[in-house]
Parts: structure tokens; C-alpha cells; sequence
């Protein structure tokens, strides 16, 4: 991910204007680290695939996290989850102030479609691309988990309907970062589709592992303001802690038949994915 890294670093929004903080707000996040999970799970398989296209998949990749970026700083607003730690650093609305930090979010998440635009790929590919990130990212997929999860704050609601949430709010994204990957590198329909499935229960797997996080690490061990899941539809909320474990086993149990039906190629692509999230359980 080095390579990833370096080119974030070399690709941060470049917008020059006599506006004081705006060009630094808008890279701040991106800068702030993070796991980058959804441009390795692309480029993991871009690279066992057709390396030579490798370079080509970085925009792509800087795209879909510039995109999960504006949903974390949108996510943690006062509107939202009023949260004033993100990635072990000052959210941005708690650096600067709550409008940079909504039109940081802003563009963001517009300037993900104009870097896929861009990227050195064919125009049906790119077109393609455009199309998965906008539908599991917008109205019928990661907004309507947000919308879910902020109206029935206070509400509890069923495991089938927490699911749902977390499946657009979370998985969906996780999910097109594989099928994006599959795309650029050309994959058929339906090993497209069997990573699209793998990435809705891993995504499911990783929100899950979040909400323990949530109930057992302080601030310091995860960056990130936690204990605030009390009042929100988790899965530990729902379930208890030691239901949330056997559900997240049942889970992992599940990723792994999926995983032993994939090419070589494919198992190569993903199992240090699976190592790290599935390792977790045992």
C-alpha cells in the first residue's frame, strides 16, 4: 500500500485561492491516515489480475477513499454523530469549523467522480465504475444507511433491519471496491458478482467487529470517539456482546466457504484480507 500512499500523498485536492484554510481542510482527512481498506481491496485485485493496469487503478482507488472520506467527516458532524476524534486526529468540524467541514465533504465526494473521469482507463470501463460508486454510494445505498441509522437513533430496531443498515450504510461500499477492481481488470459478470456477495458479508463481518471495538477499546486504542453506539442500532446494542461474537463467527464461517470458491488468483488477491479479519475470531 506504499505505492497507494504515496500517490494519495501526490494527488491531494490541489486547489489554489486566497480562501485561508480551504485546500488544507479538503486533504486534512485523507491525510489523517486510516486503514485505506477500500482502495486495497481494488487494487488487491488489479494486481493479481493485470498489474500492468496497476497504475492506471490509482486514481480509481484515491477515488473511492476521497468518497469514504467525505462520508466519515459528513458522518461525524454535530447533526450527525457529533464526534470530535476521527483516525486518531481532531474531527474537521472540531479543527476548523462545521461549514468547512461540510463543503470539505462536498467536494470530496464530487472530485471522486472527476478523478474517475480522468483516469488513464477506456471510456466504457470508467463509465462503469461511475455507475457502481454512485448507486451503493448514493440514495440507494451508503445514504440511505445513514438516513436509517440518524432516524431511528433511540428506536431499536430488528437484527434483519440492522443488517439492512449496516449492508447500505457500511457493505455496500465494501463490496464495490472488489467489483470495481474486477472491473478495470475485465472479470466476467458472475466472478463479479460472487465478489460483490463476498464484500456484503465482509462488510457486514468489519461493521460488526467496529460495533465491539465501540463496546470494549477506549478512545486511545481506536482513534476514534467511542462508547458513543449506546443510543444507536448496533449490533451490540441489539444482541449483547456475546451474541454480537457468534453472530460475527457465523460471519466469518461464512466468508471462508466463499473464499475456498474462488480461483487461485482471487484467494491470492484476498487472503491477507482474510487473515486479518477472520484471525480476529479464533
Amino acid at each position: 500500500m506504499q505505492r497507494f500512499e504515496q500517490y494519495l500523498r501526490d494527488n491531494l485536492p490541489h486547489v489554489e485561492s486566497f480562501h485561508p484554510i480551504y485546500e488544507e481542510a479538503l486533504g486534512a482527512m485523507l491525510l489523517a491516515g486510516g486503514k485505506r481498506f477500500r482502495p486495497m481491496l481494488l487494487l488487491g485485485i488489479v494486481e493479481v489480475h493485470e498489474p500492468l493496469l496497476y497504475d492506471s487503478a490509482l486514481p480509481v482507488a484515491l477515488a473511492l477513499e476521497m468518497f469514504h472520506t467525505y462520508s466519515l467527516i459528513h458522518d461525524d458532524l454535530p447533526a450527525m454523530d457529533n464526534a470530535p476524534l476521527r483516525r486518531g486526529h481532531a474531527t474537521l468540524h472540531t479543527r476548523y469549523d462545521e461549514v468547512t467541514a461540510i463543503l470539505a465533504g462536498d467536494a470530496l465526494n464530487t472530485d471522486a467522480f472527476y478523478l474517475i473521469a480522468k483516469a488513464p482507463l477506456r471510456a466504457d470501463v470508467k463509465v462503469k465504475l461511475i455507475e457502481l460508486l454512485s448507486r451503493d454510494g448514493g440514495s440507494r445505498g451508503m445514504v440511505l444507511g445513514q438516513a436509517i441509522d440518524c432516524y431511528f437513533e433511540n428506536k431499536p430496531l430488528t437484527l434483519e433491519q440492522i443488517k439492512i443498515l449496516h449492508t447500505n450504510k457500511t457493505a455496500k461500499l465494501i463490496a464495490i471496491s472488489l467489483q470495481m477492481g474486477a472491473v478495470i481488470v475485465g472479470l466476467e459478470k458472475q466472478a463479479q458478482e460472487a465478489l460483490y456477495e463476498f464484500g456484503i458479508e465482509l462488510g457486514l463481518l468489519f461493521q460488526i467487529q467496529d460495533d465491539i471495538i465501540d463496546e470494549t477499546q477506549s478512545e486511545e486504542e481506536a482513534g476514534k470517539t467511542t462508547g458513543i453506539d449506546g443510543n444507536k442500532n448496533s449490533f451490540v446494542t441489539l444482541l449483547g456482546l456475546e451474541q454480537t461474537l457468534q453472530e460475527a463467527d457465523v460471519l466469518a464461517k461464512a466468508l471462508q466457504r466463499r473464499f475456498e470458491d474462488f480461483d487461485v488468483k482471487l484467494q491470492t488477491a484476498l487472503q491477507p484480507l482474510m487473515q486479518q479479519y477472520l484471525n480476529r475470531h479464533h
